[in-house]
């Protein structure tokens, strides 16, 4: 099970998660002079920003799709997987949105940051936390039980206390570990989030019920998630994070 990411379409129908990347990159603070590293650089967006504070700045990210569209930025994106990164003691800070429930071996991705960091480096990031997505997460599944089928989900979103945890064993000082519910507008709709991100959940049903399944699972989300003009708002709650090595 993987996840295919298109950057045009992630362009259209996600770009929020970059929009809405101010805060974390606040967290981060980079500065001029510094190397940077950004895991999962997606097509770049939050990269440039990280360059154009006059930090040098390496992304990686293992989707072809979206590092041909981070070196149409102009940037200097490699395609590396976040699970075995070959850098060592090369940067100032690692930088990651958006990116680590999306990781098979989160513990193996959070090593390789420590190992990629300078010492008195720093760590600073977000990504799912606990509870995100929880009604989506629970319509997916229950409309693929309707198919006989029992998902396998593609992403893992961690408690404070465990990520903290895992920090902690990757030889990380967490500096602070929060929570944030964040209800995200979807200005394309449950839909297009439910193509873009869900992807693998939907592989796992019979060919000729997956359009069919998308449409369940919307109908099903309809009541909790879309208000009466037919906005829809995605229960999203984030982890932010900050270590030092």
């Amino acid at each position: 099970m993987a996840q295919h990411w298109n950057a045009s379409d992630y362009a259209a129908n996600a770009r929020f998660v970059s929009d809405l990347g101010q805060p974390v990159l606040d967290l981060l603070a980079p500065r001029s002079g510094e190397r940077i590293l950004d895991l999962g650089c997606g097509d770049g967006a939050l990269t440039q920003k990280i360059a154009q504070a006059g930090a040098t700045v390496v992304g990686a990210d293992p989707a072809p799709d979206f590092v041909a569209a981070a070196l149409a930025r102009g940037l200097d994106a490699r395609r590396l997987d976040a699970q075995v990164l070959p850098f060592e003691r090369e940067f100032d800070a690692v930088f990651t949105n958006a990116v680590l429930h999306w990781i098979p071996d989160l513990d193996a991705a959070l090593r390789g940051a420590h190992r990629a960091l300078k010492p008195g480096g720093r760590f600073v990031g977000e990504c799912g936390g606990h509870g995100n997505v929880a009604a989506v997460s629970t319509a997916l599944q229950a409309v693929a039980l309707r198919h006989g089928v029992r998902a396998q989900l593609p992403w893992r979103y961690p408690t404070p206390d465990d990520f903290t945890a895992r920090l902690i064993a990757a030889r990380f000082r967490p500096v602070s570990v929060e929570l944030i519910p964040r209800p995200t507008s979807l200005a394309s709709g449950m839909a297009a989030w439910l193509r873009t991100f869900a992807g693998p959940i939907f592989e796992q049903l019979p060919e000729g019920v997956r359009e069919s399944a998308i449409d369940e699972t919307v109908d099903l989300l309809r009541w909790s998630l879309c208000d009466e003009q037919g906005r829809w708002t995605a229960d999203y709650v984030r982890l932010r994070f900050a270590a030092t090595v």
